[in-house]
């Protein structure tokens, strides 16, 4: 039988492929841990060094005292938002500003959002369940995390329109006053959040907005374009990570209906599905990091300055971490799974992504039987940092 073609060189980044080709991409992981676990993919404009077992990624991710996670010029993100973010800092930076998000995503201040997270999952799944059919990304995983990290936000009922379109990153027709001709979709959540944090200032609530405005970190208050990159990182730390663990967790559950069902007589085994799902099937799939001196990894010499990727996906499916890491088993004990990272960067939305998975699954679960996949739609994901699915329709009973 012919091999694919991507097991015959460097996995192409950021392409798009349909869900059926997994097990061949999966395939891939498996050859490059085992023949070329840490490799230097020159095709690339800039060399990357690709590491692919679970113990090389996990030193990648945890020693940030060689490998940084500040952008190289011109690579990564370098340029954007995101670089003036602790997602793109070092220490000592990096520790201010973690601490500022610690204060938004409190186990204590995660659990307050248990009951509004069922009442918009209900309300969803009210608006859908006669139907007998609906489409997990856009009637549930999109909507979801979506109205969640607005209301912790304090984004205005009125401007939830506004708010939907930048998650989703459409350019639609209405935009905030001020909005100049020519503002790039970046340029218009910066002047929203100024307003946002502006406005709370004069008027405070009880929302997130009003407590950024006013946190300090060792005494100093952030500047307005700390807090508005805030902001937006919130966004997307509070709504994208949730939104993937939701469709993957579909596609877990339809491509095992023993397992699907096992889950809807145990409810109780969730919060351990949702935590297989994020090593079978993880929303990240790969980061970006740079060396900051000479470095040795499994054997080979990565010179100062250079793009290093550790694979996620492949980690967490290195069997000498995860005996039998192609089966999925939602009772699998240990599962030091990397999905949400590792070390000083470990994914801020984590606990918020957790309480919505376990909380929605089992809900859908509850009130939708006999749910499949409609095989005649193929599923298509786009590869690149984050796993993302557009769109995955199920049939259902309610």
């Amino acid at each position: 039988m012919q091999q694919p073609e991507f097991r015959s060189r460097a996995f192409p980044l950021f392409h798009s492929y349909n869900i059926n080709e997994l097990p061949q991409i999966y395939g891939w992981f498996e050859e490059m841990r085992s023949q070329r676990p840490v490799f230097r993919d020159e095709r690339t404009p800039l060399p990357i060094w690709q590491i692919f077992r679970y113990e090389d990624v996990l030193t990648v991710l945890t020693d940030y005292q060689r490998f940084s996670s500040a952008p190289l010029s011109g690579v990564g993100f370098a340029g954007s938002f995101i670089e003036d973010t602790l997602v793109a800092k070092d220490p000592p930076d990096h520790r201010k500003l973690r601490n500022l998000v610690n204060q938004a995503f409190t186990p204590r201040a995660v659990m307050h959002l248990s009951e509004r997270v069922k009442q918009i999952t209900q309300e969803l799944l009210d608006e859908v369940r006669e139907k007998g059919t609906m489409d997990i990304v856009s009637d549930i995983a999109f909507p979801l995390p979506a109205k969640i990290i607005a209301d912790m936000l304090g984004v205005p009922a009125e401007d939830w329109d506004i708010f939907q379109r930048w998650v989703r990153g459409d350019d639609g027709q209405r935009r905030p006053a001020g909005r100049q001709a020519g503002a790039t979709m970046q340029d218009e959540m910066a002047l929203y959040f100024a307003g946002l944090l502006e406005e709370r200032r004069r008027n405070p609530r009880e929302d997130l907005i009003t407590a950024l405005s006013k946190a300090e970190i060792d005494g100093e208050r952030l500047n307005n374009n700390e807090l508005v990159n805030f902001c937006t990182l919130l966004l997307a730390a509070g709504q994208e990570t949730t939104k993937n663990l939701l469709a993957n967790a579909l596609v877990c559950f339809t491509d095992h209906p023993d397992t699907m069902e096992k889950l809807v007589q145990e409810p109780g085994l969730m919060p351990s599905a949702v935590e297989e799902v994020l090593r079978y099937l993880s929303p990240v799939w790969f980061l970006f990091r740079h060396t900051k001196t000479d470095v040795e990894l499994n054997g080979q010499h990565i010179p100062a300055h250079q793009l290093v990727l550790p694979w996620i996906a492949s980690a967490n499916r290195d069997a000498h971490q995860f005996p039998h890491a192609d089966r999925f088993d939602i009772q699998r004990e240990p599962n030091r799974h990397v999905g949400f990272g590792h070390g000083i960067h470990y994914c801020v939305g984590a606990p918020l992504a957790r309480l919505e998975a376990k909380i929605a699954l089992s809900m859908m679960l509850e009130q939708l039987k006999d749910i499949r996949r409609v095989e005649s739609q193929p599923i298509i994901a786009n590869m690149g940092i984050v796993f993302v699915i557009h769109s995955l329709p199920i049939t259902f009973k309610a």
